[in-house]
């Protein structure tokens, strides 16, 4: 005999903070495909027994349920029949937040609910074999946004403000002495100055103070107020998407992307002026959308770096703002090249010298385009930082070694504080 208790599991699972539970299942929302890396490309991570999964895991381990709400989900009499029930109720719950995150947008739910599911036998998940959820894009506009609120959280002050550099312009927040306006100036007006001015130029024409409330201001009595100039920027972030970033025990895409998500998510509300692009490379290079970003998984196998540097070129040479910079992350060496004719040179065994000089070649072209490049390494092979290193060296960039609990970091804390260094 099965018992139902609806309104309960209804009460309860109203009250789970969605946020919180959308932020613990990032992991799985956000997969590039390290929970099957030899087939990074399937569905597995998409299908609802891996939501099921995920969202039961929240519940009984992330902290999606406060001490109140789980006494009052896991409190019975420790009776077989007891335990029963809380198992159904656990699962109804389960379903009832899969409903709820559907309606509130996050995912949409394929394939057609199976009601003979719902005895237990499979987890409990009420749709059939076939059914599969995809992420919506409100879903990766609000993880983008949380990961960049906790990126920006772990920087402290140095988050805030915007690209400052050390030229004064007066366009902006105040930080200058007040000078006189000139023609094509922004009107940001120095109220108490131009007043103050009009004032004096009154009392020397006629010789007294003017009569109270007749100030007559004139346009030689214009002061504007200065500020730290603020320079735009167009970045391409530069994704290596290759076989090995999901490969060796350690997911490092899925970092990747949420620091892409979290960069797109700061330019468009902090920085309308700048642009971000996402290119993705490997056998190849393609950019990508970033509405996109958050749904694309590793593949093909090899590391074409030069023809990722050239795309990327490509893209910044089309921009006209004051800076321009790739932000590469990678974990492997270069192992292809593409030819002039098109096909692709490929050597997965040590550092091929033909592929490291073209792809030198490549951060040549950048650097002389006025293009910097930023290199985020997650490994630490002797070889590969002394090819990191080149690279900055060569471009004028900087490189950092970090992991991927370290890279969303390191990338928002350049990405804020590298025009000081490069604009004068």
């Amino acid at each position: 005999m099965k018992y139902r208790y609806s309104k309960f599991v209804a009460d309860l699972a109203g009250d789970v903070d969605l946020d919180k539970l959308m932020s613990r299942l990032s992991d799985l929302l956000l997969s590039s495909g390290f929970n099957n890396p030899y087939d990074p490309q399937s569905d597995d991570d998409r299908a609802m027994q891996a939501l099921h999964d995920a969202i039961l895991d929240a519940l009984l381990n992330g902290g999606a349920l406060s001490d109140e709400m789980a006494d009052r989900l896991f409190s019975n009499d420790g009776t077989p029949e007891g335990a029963e029930r809380q198992r159904q109720q656990v699962d109804d719950l389960v379903q009832k937040l899969i409903e709820r995150l559907g309606e509130q947008g996050y995912i949409s739910l394929t394939g057609k609910p199976d009601p003979q599911q719902l005895d237990g036998q499979g987890g409990g998940v009420g749709q059939s074999e076939n059914a599969q959820f995809e992420v919506t894009d409100k879903a990766l506009d609000f993880l983008g946004y949380r990961a960049l609120r906790d990126l920006l959280g772990s920087l402290g002050r140095s988050a805030s403000g915007r690209h400052d550099t050390r030229d004064l312009d007066t366009g902006i927040e105040a930080g200058g002495p007040p000078r006189e306006y000139e023609f094509g100036d922004t009107m940001n007006l120095d109220a108490s100055a131009t007043v103050l001015n009009a004032v004096r130029r009154g009392s020397v024409s006629s010789g007294s103070p003017a009569p109270s409330g007749a100030i007559d201001i004139d346009y030689q009595d214009l002061m504007v107020t200065q500020g730290d100039y603020q320079s735009s920027c167009a970045t391409v972030l530069l994704l290596d998407c290759s076989h090995s970033m999901v490969l060796y025990g350690e997911d490092r895409f899925t970092p990747a992307k949420r620091v892409a998500m979290a960069l797109a998510s700061l330019i468009r509300h902090q920085y309308p002026g700048d642009s971000l692009q996402a290119v993705l490379f490997h056998d190849s290079a393609e950019e990508v959308p970033l509405a996109r970003l958050g749904r694309v998984k590793v593949g093909p196998y090899y590391t074409n770096t030069c023809e990722g540097l050239r795309l990327a070129r490509r893209l910044l040479e089309k921009q006209r703002k004051d800076m321009r910079q790739i932000v590469m992350i990678t974990d492997g060496k270069p192992s292809a090249v593409t030819r002039p004719d098109g096909r692709i040179y490929r050597n997965a065994f040590g550092l091929d010298p033909f592929v490291l000089r073209e792809t030198f070649a490549e951060v040549a072209a950048c650097r002389r385009a006025g293009i910097m490049i930023n290199t985020f390494m997650l490994a630490r092979d002797y070889d590969l930082v002394a090819f990191v290193r080149r690279v900055a060296r060569i471009s004028r960039g900087k490189a950092y070694f970090t992991t991927p609990y370290t890279l969303g970091q390191y990338v928002l804390q350049d990405f804020l504080t590298n025009k000081t260094r490069t604009v004068h």
